[in-house]
């Protein structure tokens, strides 16, 4: 299937052009003062609930969740409409478990909230709290940036050379680092609201068509679907997407359980709640957000369907092995006849909406770890919280350089290979060793320094040893190497392992450090205690 003609490619550059000018204009005027630390961290809390529930959504909704997700539906079926909810569940998860405690216990990153209830705010837990936060960010961005050489070569019709698609990445990971260092918390939040405003729009568009070619009947979409598929039943069963064997069911409900936990607590994620105005304003906002996602996760089940009802995976999977292109190449099949009109305004809009969900996804997550390193690692961790708001800023500013620079590196490096898999590092990082942290931190009294680093450090490197060392990195034909063969964890997703050894060591290290260091851990009770009501209550 031919990409675009000429008239659509002339189109879709003039969107892309016109998309960047009007957001890059917003991220300048929205940008904050340099010396202005507050603003550039949260925006001076100053969005209202609707539009921080849409940058939250925003957030969430990363070009993965909209392409991946699309593929994995279009090809797999059933465990790509399980893969949808459970994206969705997350947030409902982070909004009623953990929001608000966040809000009321965080200042500006995810350190802030860990070392609240430290005696001597320690060092070292603003480092691990740095270190994690790359370890969570760095993949995705990564995978986002080696995938948009790929998807801007296919959308624009530009030959699929190495030439071509490190030229787009180096585009999109320059743009990112100017939206991050120059729009801040607020700025990243207006582009936010624009990608999440678009998606939707063009989401309900698609949507729609798809069920209008079926008379509106979702029976006929999915035994279409079943038919296109070339599986028939099995599309609709369990095991398409990782097998059915007794331990790829195991994995299959261990990656559920991962997106769930995971995603959730990502640290671009748990940053934007920082920026609510009061407890009041997290619950609007959460709101939101979920009925925002759980809308677009339930369009992305037709969507995907669809894909798989009217261009059939054989067409897919002879473009892109993982079905990323299903949404791009579903526009062109519902738009008409080749380069009609239908075709052109549709594949346009889609075209538009990936372009700008790319670029919104990578300067989240790039602010994120870029505020992290600044506040954590360079405010406090070196400078003992002595620093000047302006050196501070600046700091900021050039580490989302640097971040993103190393991205851009990196993904240059890896465009070649199938790098899918540090999504679900990413992912498996965020569930074993960023939510052990928080949910101790928040909710337990007897957390400890020791626990607290054990927790981190532990299930970050229990997910990445596990995941080296896993069928999705060798040993499999659809594996990250396929010509190798050194795994030995039979899994492709690490968290039903890795989320409870993270768990674990927190416990363990805290009971430990309760024995050896009475003073202390009596201390961060009696901190716990004084900041428990603010912490559940928002009472002062």
């Amino acid at each position: 299937m031919n990409a675009v003609g000429s008239g659509t490619q002339t189109i879709v550059l003039v969107l892309f052009t016109a998309l960047v000018t009007i957001t890059l204009l917003i991220c300048v005027m929205a940008g904050p003062e340099r010396d202005d630390l507050t603003n550039f961290y949260t925006g001076y809390r100053s969005l209202t609930p609707v539009k921080n529930g849409l940058a939250i959504a925003g957030d969430y909704i990363s070009a993965a969740t909209v392409l991946s997700t699309t593929g994995i539906i279009a090809l797999a079926g059933y465990d790509g409409y399980v893969l949808a909810v459970s994206t969705a569940l997350s947030l409902v998860l982070l909004m009623f478990l953990l929001a608000e405690p966040l809000r009321n216990a965080g200042r500006f990153t995810m350190g802030d909230v860990l070392v609240r209830t430290l005696p001597g705010r320690d060092r070292a837990v603003r480092v691990a709290a740095s270190v994690v936060t790359l370890a969570a960010t760095l993949p995705f961005l990564v995978v986002q940036l080696s995938g948009a050489g790929s998807l801007l070569t296919f959308i624009l019709d530009i030959p699929h050379g190495e030439g071509a698609r490190t030229a787009c990445i180096v585009i999109v990971g320059s743009l990112m680092i100017i939206y991050a260092a120059l729009g801040g918390m607020r700025g990243t939040a207006l582009l936010q609201m624009i990608k999440i405003v678009i998606l939707l729009g063009t989401s309900v568009v698609v949507a729609a068509l798809v069920l209008n070619r079926f008379d509106w009947n979702p029976q006929d979409v999915l035994r279409a679907a079943q038919h296109g598929s070339g599986t028939g039943p099995a599309f609709l069963q369990q095991g398409l997407q990782l097998g059915t064997s007794a331990v790829d069911r195991l994995d299959f409900i261990g990656l559920q359980i991962t997106v769930v936990l995971g995603v959730a607590c990502l640290p671009h994620i748990t940053m934007r709640l920082y920026s609510a105005q009061d407890v009041p304003a997290v619950r609007r906002s959460m709101s939101w957000a979920v009925g925002t996602v759980t809308t677009f996760c339930l369009l992305v089940i037709v969507v995907g369907t669809g894909a798989a009802a009217l261009v059939g995976s054989r067409s897919i999977t002879a473009v892109d092995p993982h079905g990323r292109t299903a949404l791009l190449m579903l526009s062109q099949v519902l738009g008409g006849a080749p380069d009609s009109a239908g075709v052109t305004m549709l594949y346009s809009a889609v075209a538009g909406m990936v372009f700008i969900t790319l670029l919104s996804s990578v300067a989240g997550m790039t602010l994120a770890a870029a505020s992290s390193l600044a506040h954590d690692l360079f405010a406090h961790a070196v400078r003992r919280g002595q620093e000047e708001p302006q050196t501070e800023m600046t700091v900021a500013a050039w580490t989302s350089v640097a971040v993103g620079t190393v991205a851009i590196g990196l993904s240059t490096l890896v465009q070649d290979w199938d790098v899918g898999v540090l999504t679900t590092l990413a992912v498996c990082i965020g569930a074993s060793a960023v939510a052990p942290a928080l949910t101790y931190s928040l909710f337990w009294k007897g957390f400890t320094r020791t626990g607290l680093l054990a927790s981190l450090y532990g299930g970050a490197a229990c997910a990445v040893v596990l995941m080296v060392f896993s069928k999705a990195v060798s040993g499999t034909p659809s594996a990250v190497f396929p010509n190798a063969d050194f795994h030995w964890f039979p899994m492709q997703s690490t968290g039903l392992v890795s989320i409870p050894f993270g768990y674990l060591a927190g416990w363990l290290g805290s009971r430990l450090d309760h024995r050896r260091r009475a003073a202390d851990s009596l201390r961060s009770r009696q901190l716990y205690e004084q900041g428990e009501a603010r912490l559940l209550a928002a009472a002062e």
